[in-house]
């Protein structure tokens, strides 16, 4: 077992969880990504633009912050050397999986950001529900693309 791994991945939750319980706190806000992007990019600037603006740019920053002082993003590519690798089904299905995730969110009012952390958090009859899917979805996903398609690893 990778230890360093599970170490940092613990260390990212906790302070994921941080950064929703001081959203929360100090603001009143549910720490979702896509109602805060959401917001940014399809109402007219209001007064509250200004912490979503910072919160974007702290989740841009961060890992560009980490890459600079030489801790890496890993080797996610499976390819040595390289950090990110090709998209498995091409620019082109990426591109159609982004924008069903996009139209998700909006169905499922709520991604796993601000379902799974902070409506489990706050025992939300409605985020439990669709985190439930988010999983079992994921899962039927997995298994599908393994064993009935023959992809993936």
């Amino acid at each position: 077992m990778d230890w360093s791994a599970s170490l940092q991945g613990l260390a990212g939750g906790v302070l994921i969880g941080l950064s929703a319980v001081w959203l929360m706190a100090t603001l009143g806000r549910i720490a979702g990504i896509s109602g805060i992007v959401g917001s940014l990019v399809t109402t007219l600037p209001k007064g509250d633009s200004s912490w979503r603006v910072a919160f974007v740019l702290g989740l841009v920053s961060g890992p560009l912050l980490l890459m600079a002082l030489g801790g890496g993003l890993g080797n996610v590519a499976g390819v040595p050397g390289a950090v990110v690798g090709e998209p498995a089904g091409g620019v082109g299905l990426m591109l159609v999986a982004g924008l069903l995730v996009g139209v998700g969110t909006g169905l499922g009012s709520g991604c796993t950001s601000g379902h799974g952390v902070c409506g489990l958090a706050r025992l939300s009859p409605r985020s439990m529900v669709a985190t439930a899917t988010f999983l079992v979805c994921a899962i039927v996903t997995v298994f599908v693309v393994r064993h009935v398609i023959g992809g993936g690893a």
